[in-house]
């Protein structure tokens, strides 16, 4: 005499099926496991859009469709030296210079402090676009921007002016921060890599 089968069991040498979709395992199997660092959605639920796929890369990775990007492998184009150098050529070092030739050549010591704060507020303004709107007047004329590292976003303009401080970190070690992008991958200085920005082409 036979005794019923539950329909729920395999029969011999007959292999295991999967269960109907919103239907939980037979009971004593195991539900499949969840991709790493995910959780499975309850049975009977259909999984979010993109389960299981890897998130997106960051910006600088191959893939990542940044503006201004002219690799092949869609990361950013960053910017060689001398165009970081025509862009401070205009935003600092050119107004240091005027002032430290008047300087040289005026006796008069209240135009040359004038001089110098009107310098150094030129500076601050243009570190304060290069945060706020990726180019200040000297990336416009290199036709460079500077992004934030992480997203290629924009810094903004607080940041932008505590960059332009954290450049003395560059200046320390005899200017070698400033000659960092002639061999660095990424093309960054110091300050740079502290606040986590890079300068790429437009």
């Amino acid at each position: 005499m036979t005794t019923p089968q539950d329909p729920g069991e395999p029969r011999p040498g007959q292999p295991e099926q999967p269960p109907p979709e919103g239907q939980p395992p037979p009971y004593g199997q195991q539900p499949p496991p969840a991709p790493d660092g995910q959780e499975l959605p309850p049975y009977g639920q259909q999984p979010p859009a993109g389960y299981g796929s890897a998130p997106p890369p960051a910006y600088g990775q191959a893939g990542y469709g940044a503006p201004g990007s002219e690799v092949q492998s869609g990361g950013p184009a960053f910017a060689d030296w001398p165009l970081r150098a025509q862009s401070a050529l205009v935003d600092w070092f050119g107004p240091s210079l005027l002032v430290s030739i008047v300087n040289v050549g005026a006796d008069n010591r209240g135009l040359v402090s004038l001089l110098g704060l009107a310098a150094l507020g030129w500076a601050l303004y243009n570190a304060y676009l290069g945060g706020s709107t990726g180019q200040s007047y000297g990336k416009k004329w290199a036709g460079t921007r500077l992004v934030r590292a992480t997203d290629g976003q924009l810094l903004g303009g607080g940041m932008g002016i505590l960059r332009y401080i954290l450049h003395i970190v560059d200046a320390l070690p005899c200017y070698l921060g400033f000659l960092w992008p002639l061999w660095d991958r990424p093309r960054q200085t110091f300050a740079d890599k502290i606040v986590g920005t890079y300068v790429v082409r437009v």
